[in-house]
């Protein structure tokens, strides 16, 4: 164990400092365009560098459509909604991510149903998919929406799961919080269901401070998420019309001048990072004790978090805490839905494999070594 934290400082080139597990780099022109927000006075929901940033998105990405929102969780609960979930509407999503899935969810008025996870790729298992839907999918409780989750950046076997939505006409709404600059035989995570959610949180591959974005696969329904992300006002010079209930989900310009310039050096960034990933690689092959997760067949990974697999629960609970001790930031996965006090009552289906995983995954540091 020893051996991983002299590795993680000697690919950090960080002797004695503390290495976090994934900060932010600003070495382009982020100073700039805030500065020019500011001396514009469009600092709020309006303004130039928020069409910017949605564009710059929609054409990295292949989306039809890109809407800036304020938060990835915001943006998952409108695109439930965007889908059609109403309330009281069952949910399929896993229970092995980040809470915000779960929260989303809740937050659109629906009932979430957690399922297992693939062992390779983390995210959630058709097979799981396949067969609850099999002993449930003509049940009462209408299944309004399936939500599965590419976690750490790489792919889950989204192909397959959207397959099996489209037997039970179920939408699927991608959570690729973490996926951004990450493909599938060539097509950008979050593309693949008719809405996919990205995150810029501050631990992200590149960050807004705050904010999310939704990648329409349509243009028609990327321009219905626009119109309700913003308060459905009708455009006018003047007069404050709406044409529905909606939501003020608006990322504002201040954070999407800093996302232009973060994504002008977006590509920079993944190479580092893949260079991190392959250097991570190399370490851990032939090792008996623990095991590299890597990106499933198919997959170019952004990598978000690298992480290691320990044979037990033990194992994984000493090298946390002697990273931790020795300022080398080292954070195990989410606590599995099923497990929050929250969510407990709520179905599942065992998640054996997720069980398993999150026992014995650690990620390590991850972010970019690229220097102002």
């Amino acid at each position: 164990m020893e051996s991983v934290i002299r590795f993680i400082r000697e690919l950090y080139g960080e002797p004695e400092s503390f290495i976090p597990l994934h900060a932010p780099v600003f070495t382009g022109r982020e100073k700039e365009y805030l500065a020019d927000c500011i001396d514009s006075t469009f600092v709020s929901s309006v303004g130039e560098y928020v069409t910017r940033f949605e564009d710059m998105t929609r054409e990295f990405t292949g989306a039809a459509r890109a809407v800036a929102v304020v938060n990835g969780t915001c943006g998952l609960t409108a695109a439930l909604k965007l889908v059609g979930v109403n309330q009281g509407d069952l949910v399929l999503t896993q229970g092995l991510t980040f809470v915000a899935t779960a929260n989303a969810v809740t937050a659109a008025g629906a009932v979430p149903v957690f399922l297992d996870s693939d062992s390779d790729t983390l995210g959630m298992s058709p097979d799981a998919l396949r067969a609850w839907l099999e002993r449930h999918g003509n049940g009462s409780r209408r299944i309004a929406a399936c939500v599965p989750v590419h976690i750490l950046g790489h792919a889950c076997r989204i192909r397959e799961i959207c397959e099996i939505c489209e037997e039970y006409s179920i939408p699927v709404v991608e959570d690729a919080a973490e996926g951004l600059g990450s493909s599938l035989d060539g097509r950008h995570l979050g593309t693949f269901g008719k809405l996919g959610v990205l995150s810029y949180n501050g631990n992200k591959t590149i960050t807004t401070g705050g904010g999310g974005m939704i990648l329409a696969r349509d243009e028609e329904l990327g321009g219905l998420a626009k119109h309700m992300t913003a308060t459905a006002k009708v455009p006018h010079r003047w007069e404050f019309r709406h044409d529905a209930a909606a939501w003020n989900y608006r990322m504002p310009n201040l954070n999407a001048a800093l996302g232009c310039a973060q994504m002008e050096k977006l590509d920079e960034i993944l190479a580092d990072k893949r260079a991190v990933a392959a250097a991570y690689r190399d370490f851990f092959a032939g090792r008996d004790d623990m095991a590299y997760v890597d990106a499933p067949e198919g997959c170019l990974s952004n990598y978000w978090l690298n992480t290691v697999l320990f044979k037990d629960k033990e194992a994984r609970e000493e090298f946390l805490k002697l990273s931790n001790d020795q300022g080398v930031m080292t954070r195990p996965l989410w606590t599995l839905m099923a497990e929050l006090p929250m969510y407990a009552c709520h179905e599942n289906d065992g998640l054996a494999n997720a069980r398993r995983l999150a026992d014995r995954a650690v990620n390590l540091p991850s972010g970019p070594r690229i220097k102002a």
